[in-house]
């Protein structure tokens, strides 16, 4: 019988990827459709992908499947061929990573969930298959170019910061659920004026694009495959780029340039910087953003409290976080209200995924 999961050490496992000669190619891609049985579709997924050692996260749910992931080189056309081999993906979008180095995952892992995104929605009317009208980058170009439409930023708070499209509404949320009544209320008053709604890859604003219709908006448009694609067909046909910053992004690269614009700013000293890390101390993990002086000054540390944690012996840092229940933070400028969090732990929110 297949092992239907992995059993190696997450350590071990990302030594053998900074061990692998062969490039890879790191993807996202997802559809809604009917999944009948989730469990036995994420068993049959696992036998082929980890054949083709494919690493990564992928979520399948009876309303379809999400995919971030990455493929040896070699492997990718084995990989598009099984892939659009499968009912209702004969025709499924891959959106190739901008700034890619192949580093994204070092671990397949499939999850059947109750939802491929955390939505929130339970009115039973709710209908997926009624959502807004795609976009592709030359279109959502000449749309902005009309001064009654209005974009919006369908990501989390920690994503807008260090880049987004000209003159877009930034949602000011934690989570996808949160969002979309705020979203709704937001918009209330244009609800007849064109609405573009954008996201990473394109999963979220599209049911973003489907809630708005359910609430009576009458002209809504959702990007075609997200950031990620439009920063790629814009390059491809020498279109205009009208995104700013960076793109963040849900694997261990935690963003990739699409502008060469810095919009966003370190959070301990203000300088401009939009390189996400994490807290060296296991026992706060942090998300934050930090300039390269500051992650020299304090080693990678949110905060002088952090710092010297690190420097404390491996058993006593142990005993500080345990028990602790840290989950995943983010530093969230907005509900802080403080430039560094080297002058004490900040306030923090949860945050673990884009689908959440």
């Amino acid at each position: 019988m297949a092992v239907l999961h992995n059993r190696v050490s997450q350590k071990e496992l990302k030594e053998r990827l900074y061990q692998e000669q062969e490039p890879r190619t790191t993807i996202s891609f997802y559809r809604y459709f009917p999944i009948e049985d989730p469990k036995a579709f994420r068993d049959q997924l696992y036998v082929v992908l980890n054949e083709l050692k494919v690493f990564g996260r992928i979520y399948v749910a009876s309303e379809g499947i999400n995919a971030q992931i990455s493929v040896p080189s070699g492997s990718y056309p084995q990989l598009t061929d099984y892939l659009r081999s499968l009912p209702y993906l004969s025709d499924l979008r891959l959106n190739v990573a901008v700034d890619d180095d192949g580093k994204s995952f070092w671990v397949l892992k499939i999850k059947a969930r109750d939802k491929i995104v955390a939505d929130g929605i339970e009115d039973p009317a709710f209908d997926m298959s009624r959502r807004g009208k795609y976009v592709d980058a030359a279109g959502f170009n000449a749309l902005t170019e009309n001064p009654d439409t209005v974009i919006v930023d369908m990501r989390n708070h920690y994503e807008y910061e260090v880049g987004h499209f000209n003159n877009a509404i930034e949602i000011p949320s934690d989570t996808f659920r949160d969002q979309l009544p705020m979203a709704a209320d937001m918009l209330k008053d244009k609800k007849d004026q064109p609405i573009i709604m954008y996201c990473t890859g394109g999963i979220r604003c599209e049911k973003a694009s489907a809630y708005l219709l359910h609430q009576g908006f009458t002209n809504v448009y959702h990007l075609e495959g997200g950031i990620i694609h439009y920063s790629n067909i814009a390059k491809e046909q020498g279109l205009e780029n009208k995104f700013r910053g960076k793109n963040f992004v849900f694997d261990d690269r935690l963003g990739e340039r699409i502008s060469d614009e810095i919009i966003a700013h370190c959070h301990q000293c203000g300088k401009p910087a939009d390189t996400h890390t994490n807290c060296r101390n296991e026992g706060c993990h942090l998300l934050f953003i930090q300039c390269a002086e500051c992650a020299e000054k304090y080693e990678g540390c949110c905060s002088p409290v952090c710092q010297e944690t690190i420097h404390l012996p491996v058993e006593q840092q142990e005993t500080l976080r345990k028990g602790q229940d840290k989950g995943a933070h983010i530093f969230n400028k907005a509900k802080a209200r403080l430039r560094p969090p080297i002058q004490g732990r900040t306030q923090s929110t949860e945050r673990v995924d884009p689908d959440r």
